[in-house]
């Protein structure tokens, strides 16, 4: 599969359904996945890394999950905060169909998934947890960020897994110096050749 694949709204690869078992906020459960998403076997090393720290999620208020693929992150974090609400926002609309079926078959009532146009732009987040599309290229990957980081509420935070190799760094640098004052970004752990940085609004 090109890497191009998965950052299409409507991939050409025929739909042709599978189902994987993975490990999501400890327990084992079936899913659906399909080509021409992201990750579509497993759960990749990245985004293991991050959910690692899904004890720092917030047990209710609006989550934030940007770029959902099949629904790895939304779907742990809907299970781990079932108080909460989660928003799976990507561009792929296959990423967004099986986001929905993963959430109607593990029962999870709590995941709003949508394309990002389609959430309300008043509301803010008590989290946002991501893999970001680090492949889309800087522009449009800064351009993710500066839409949805300056949406976290007073003294929520995000946290955000970036593969070293790929510029987790050289990322980390630039929120630093581009997101507003009151943001803050530090290094929370480094594993598998990925870090984890997380993005706070001090207010």
């Amino acid at each position: 599969m090109s890497e191009e694949h998965y950052f299409s709204q409507t991939p050409n690869t025929e739909f042709r359904p599978k189902e994987i078992s993975v490990e999501l906020d400890g327990r084992k459960v079936s899913v659906t996945t399909a080509a021409s998403v992201f990750s579509p076997d497993h759960v990749d090393t990245g985004t293991k890394v991050l959910l690692e720290h899904i004890d720092q999620v917030p047990p209710s208020g609006n989550l934030l999950d940007v770029g959902c693929g099949w629904g790895a992150i939304a779907l742990a974090l809907a299970l781990h905060s079932p108080l909460a609400n989660v928003w799976a926002i990507d561009i792929n609309e296959r990423s967004l169909e099986l986001t929905r079926i993963n959430a109607a078959r593990l029962g999870l009532t709590n995941i709003k998934v949508c394309r990002p146009e389609e959430v309300p732009a008043d509301l803010v987040f008590c989290g946002i947890w991501s893999n970001p599309p680090i492949r889309v290229g800087k522009d449009s990957l800064h351009e993710i960020l500066q839409t949805w980081l300056p949406r976290l509420e007073t003294d929520a935070e995000a946290f955000l897994v970036v593969q070293k190799n790929l510029g987790a760094d050289s990322l980390h640098r630039w929120l630093e110096a581009e997101l507003p004052a009151e943001f803050s970004t530090i290094r929370v752990d480094t594993a598998k050749s990925f870090r984890v940085l997380r993005v706070k609004n001090r207010g």
